[in-house]
Parts: C-alpha cells; sequence; structure tokens
C-alpha cells in the first residue's frame, strides 16, 4: 500500500492565505510564505496553493510567491490559478513548483491536458476539479468554483487521465468549509475507476474524516485548510493519530 499523504492548501486572494465555506464568505488565514514554512517544518507532505481569483481577475498566479515559498521549503509543492498555456507552467516550474494544477482552462481546452503532459511530464500535471452534486449529477465547476458547466464530473476525471494528467485534487463544493468529513462515496467511485492518485479535498473537521478517507484505500491524500490554518488540527498530531490507527503515512 502507498504512503497516504497529509497536503494543506493554501487559497490566495491578493497575496494572502482566505479560507471560506462553499468557496464563499472568505477570511484571512495569514501570509502564506510563512504558513508554507511551518507546514513543512510540521512534517506536510505536500502543499497546495490556489489563487482562487485568478480565473475571475484574469491575473495569473504570482511566479514571485511561488520563489518566496520554494526558498523556505523543502517538500514539493503545486501551484494553480489562471495557468493556461505552456508559458505559464514553465514560469512557475522555473520559479521552484513542483507541480501545477490547472481547471477552468483545462475544462475550456482539453487538450491543454495533452499539452502539458507532453511538454513537462505527466508527473507535473494536475488536473483540480471543483465538484457539485446538481440535480442528482456531480458537475464540474470553474473560475473558483462560481461558475457550473454541463462537464459531469466522472467521465471528466477519466478522460483528463487518459489524456495525461498525473494527479487529480476532487474537491467537493458540497462538502468545502463544512467541517462535516470528506465526500466519500464520489472518491471511493473516482479511485475505483482511475489509475493515477485522487487527493480528496473538502469537509474535513476533525481526526476520524482522515481516518474515514483512508482506511478504505479511498485516496492517496487529504487535503484540508481551515483546520490546519487556525491550529485546529496540529499536522504531527493527526499524524501521530493515524498512524496508531494502522495508517501507512510518513512520520
Amino acid at each position: 500500500m502507498l504512503t497516504k499523504r497529509i497536503i494543506p492548501c493554501l487559497d490566495i486572494k491578493d497575496g494572502k492565505t482566505v479560507k471560506g465555506i462553499n468557496f464563499e464568505n472568505l477570511r484571512d488565514a495569514g501570509d502564506p510564505v510563512e504558513l508554507a514554512k511551518i507546514y513543512s517544518d510540521q512534517g506536510a507532505d505536500e502543499l497546495v496553493f490556489l489563487d482562487i481569483t485568478a480565473t475571475v481577475e484574469k491575473r495569473k498566479t504570482l511566479v514571485e510567491l511561488v520563489r518566496k515559498v520554494a526558498q523556505q521549503i523543502d517538500i514539493p509543492f503545486t501551484v494553480g490559478g489562471g495557468i493556461s498555456s505552456v508559458a505559464d507552467v514553465a514560469a512557475l516550474l522555473a520559479a521552484g513548483a513542483d507541480k501545477v494544477s490547472i481547471n477552468s482552462a483545462a475544462v475550456k481546452n482539453p487538450n491543454l491536458v495533452n499539452l502539458l503532459a507532453n511538454e513537462f511530464g505527466s508527473q507535473c500535471v494536475v488536473v483540480a476539479i471543483d465538484s457539485r452534486y446538481v440535480e442528482e449529477e456531480h458537475i464540474v465547476h470553474v473560475k473558483g468554483g462560481r461558475e457550473a458547466t454541463k462537464v459531469r464530473t466522472i467521465p471528466w476525471a477519466k478522460e483528463v487521465e487518459e489524456r495525461g494528467a498525473g494527479e487529480i485534487l476532487l474537491t467537493s463544493m458540497d462538502h468545502d468549509g463544512t467541517k462535516a468529513g470528506f465526500a466519500l462515496v464520489l472518491t471511493a467511485y473516482l479511485t475505483g475507476l482511475l489509475n493515477i492518485p485522487v487527493i480528496a479535498s473538502g469537509g474535513a473537521g476533525e481526526m476520524s474524516h482522515f481516518l474515514d478517507l483512508f482506511k478504505e484505500n479511498k485516496a492517496d491524500a487529504a487535503l484540508a485548510a481551515s483546520i490546519f490554518h487556525f491550529g485546529e488540527i496540529p499536522i504531527p498530531a493527526l499524524k501521530s493519530y493515524l498512524s496508531e490507527k494502522n495508517i501507512i503515512i510518513r512520520k
């Protein structure tokens, strides 16, 4: 069994880390570079930085922020938000990012997944899927979760895998920020369907939620934000808890 990963997510707006509920009502959660250093020191396995306003305000993810983060940490990190070209990815990787996350641009132009995988390797390409349950269908949303598409989540996940994505970052918008637990059924279905890792995001509120996610091998990694940002669950305590429950976790 592969080692499970714990991944703090830093949603970035105007250079600050923010957090909301169901993608709305954002509040300041601190400086992303400082938080990145803290999480790295605490034993986080990876980090994800998402510029949540990039696709709305037509801004590109700040390369300078990536450079500052890369100078402070020694764990892999993924950057997303407004990425739509080979040039965007090249700039972020050159600044120190290990992987990039694409969402809106991939839905608009699915061939972008092929292009980036061919240019940089699948290991660099994470496709983020923001999914909401609408009229008995899991539907992909874009533009920071603000716009519904006609794309269905499950077929889309399979398509991007076939196009060369190396990983799926699945966020359940229905669970995001609620602290009521991960979307276990949807996550389990995708992990059973796909041959690439799935990172589950949205809903973590207690240590037991991570156990529920991992105990039946429903996801390769768990991503959370507010519980880490506001000190509700320290990463070392979470890892100790999971190890005690016989989940294979990085120390």
